[in-house]
Order: C-alpha cells, then sequence, then structure tokens
C-alpha cells in the first residue's frame, strides 16, 4: 500500500463480540424449520434459548440441538456496533421502545460492514494507486455512515450504494485474478475460468486447477472442491452451503468472508487467507470439533 493511503482498519472490527452486544441476531432474524433450525422463529421474536444475560442457554450444543444454522451466523461485527454505538449501550430490554428500531437496523449494518470488509480487503489488493484512493474515499463514507443515528441508516439507499461499491471491487478482482499465476499465449498472464452467477451445485470440480476463478455469486451448494488450487479467486456473493473444501488452497482468495467459510465443509489442510479462521465444526484430525 501506498505511504499516503490509511492503513488497514483493525481485523476485529469485522468480528463478531457477542458480550458487547444485546443477542441481536437472536431476536432481529427470523428463521424457518429445517435442516439448519428445528422450529420456526418470527423477526422480532426473541429465541427460547436466548438467556437474561443475552447469552445462548445451548451454545456449546447448537450443531446437536438442530440449531447449526447459528454456527454458521456471522454478523461481521455488526451486534455490538449497533449496541453499543447506535443505541449507546441500552439494551431493547432496558429500553422497550428502541427495540423494533434496533432490530430493523441490525441488518442495515450488517452490510455496511460488509462494505466496508470488502473495500478495507480492495484496498489491499489492490495494485492501482487512482482505484486505491478511491476506494479510501468510499470506505470513508461508509465508515461515517456506519456511525449515524438509527434514523440516517433506515433511511439510506443501500442498493445503489452496493452498485456503486460493486463497480469498484469488480476492478480490484480483475487485478487480483490476474496475479494467480496462470501463463496465456506468449506467457501472459491471464484469469482463471469465469463462473460468474453458475449453478455448480453438486459438481465434481476435485483437484482442479481453478486459480484466479471468479464464483461472484456462483451457486456452489453441495460442490466437491476438495483438493483444488482457488488461489487468488474472487467469492463474493458465492454460496458454499456443504461445499467441500478439504485440502484446498485458498490462499490469496478475494471476498470470501467468515459465514461462506462456515456454511462449507474443511479439515485441517484446507488454507484460508489469513484473517479467516477454520470453524470448530470441520473435521480437524479426523474428528468433528462440536
Amino acid at each position: 500500500m501506498h505511504a499516503n493511503l490509511q492503513p488497514a482498519f483493525d481485523s476485529r472490527t469485522f468480528q463478531a463480540d457477542c458480550a458487547n452486544c444485546f443477542g441481536l441476531c437472536c431476536v432481529a432474524l427470523a428463521f424457518t424449520v429445517s435442516a439448519d433450525f428445528p422450529v420456526d422463529k418470527e423477526r422480532g421474536i426473541a429465541c427460547k434459548n436466548l438467556q437474561d444475560d443475552f447469552r445462548c442457554a445451548i451454545h456449546r450444543n447448537l450443531k446437536l440441538s438442530g440449531y447449526s444454522g447459528c454456527t454458521t451466523f456471522d454478523c461481521l461485527g455488526a451486534g455490538q456496533k449497533v449496541s453499543q454505538q447506535t443505541f449507546g449501550g441500552i439494551s431493547w430490554k432496558d429500553d422497550p421502545k428502541s427495540a423494533s428500531q434496533m432490530f430493523q437496523v441490525l441488518p442495515i449494518m450488517q452490510q455496511l460492514q460488509e462494505m466496508l470488509l470488502y473495500l478495507t480487503e480492495g484496498i489491499e489488493r489492490c495494485t492501482d494507486r487512482q482505484l486505491q484512493e478511491t476506494l479510501q474515499i468510499s470506505r470513508r463514507e461508509i465508515d461515517k455512515l456506519s456511525q449515524a443515528s438509527a434514523e440516517q441508516l433506515l433511511a439510506e439507499n443501500l442498493p445503489k450504494m452496493r452498485r456503486s461499491i460493486n463497480e469498484l471491487l469488480v476492478q480490484v478482482s480483475e487485478q487480483v485474478r490476474l496475479e494467480s499465476g496462470r501463463l496465456g499465449k506468449k506467457q501472459q498472464k491471464k484469469k482463471g475460468p469465469d463462473y460468474q452467477g453458475a449453478n455448480l451445485m453438486g459438481e465434481k470440480l476435485r483437484g482442479r486447477d481453478i486459480r484466479g476463478a471468479n464464483f461472484r455469486g456462483a451457486y456452489l451448494i453441495g460442490a466437491d472442491l476438495s483438493d483444488a488450487d482457488l488461489r487468488n479467486s474472487d467469492f463474493i456473493g458465492a454460496d458454499l452451503r456443504d461445499c467441500n473444501l478439504s485440502g484446498v488452497d485458498l490462499t490469496g482468495a478475494i471476498f470470501l468472508t467468515q459465514m461462506q467459510v462456515n456454511s462449507a465443509k474443511g479439515d485441517a489442510d484446507t488454507c484460508l487467507p489469513p484473517l479467516l479462521s477454520k470453524p470448530a465444526h470441520w473435521e480437524i484430525a479426523g474428528r468433528t470439533l462440536w
């Protein structure tokens, strides 16, 4: 990164801190009976497992209790930001009048955190100075908005904002994917295959060299990518539920989030980008850690 550009955000900015959140994801979000949840729950209704101290009564046994959806969810730090910043540390229990507004703000803040994460990664990975500076400007604007009042947040046009930022992220992706190490005619750098928006559910791509691929918005549900080389590939918006990432090399992969990783399957040999962690429910050293 150029010396006059701002440093990246602390990685903890995008990590959930449940101790400083009012259990917002356990109340604000809805879920239905499925392989991920054993019961239905409406938006704004507290999960039956949420305790008075905003902790989960079955946190250690979520998967065994049928709440595997909770093990994959990641608010990217939006929960504590809404709880402590937007609403000044006053919970929806202490101020019931704020509850509805607080629950509406959570998904908005989550989107802002996601945009901040992508912009931060884009700044770090981009090689074009002018594009870096444009990304910096966008990040400052989104960061400022994330500190606004609940009323301001609810009034924002997020779809328009996302479209504008996506145009920048596409440019970053093009640059990163060219650095995948692939060589075309006359030894010129080239990008990997384009799977944008593709239906790859259940596809067998085991052991493939797919460096620098574009998986933007692709459906990889249940796909087998084990032992594949996915370095410097773009995963923004890709659905990785139950995708087999065992032994996969994701070094340099861009726009990959913890929630996507949580929803996939992997093992001790899966190589993730530095800021991502291997979920406890992955099979590590021959055993599943629940």
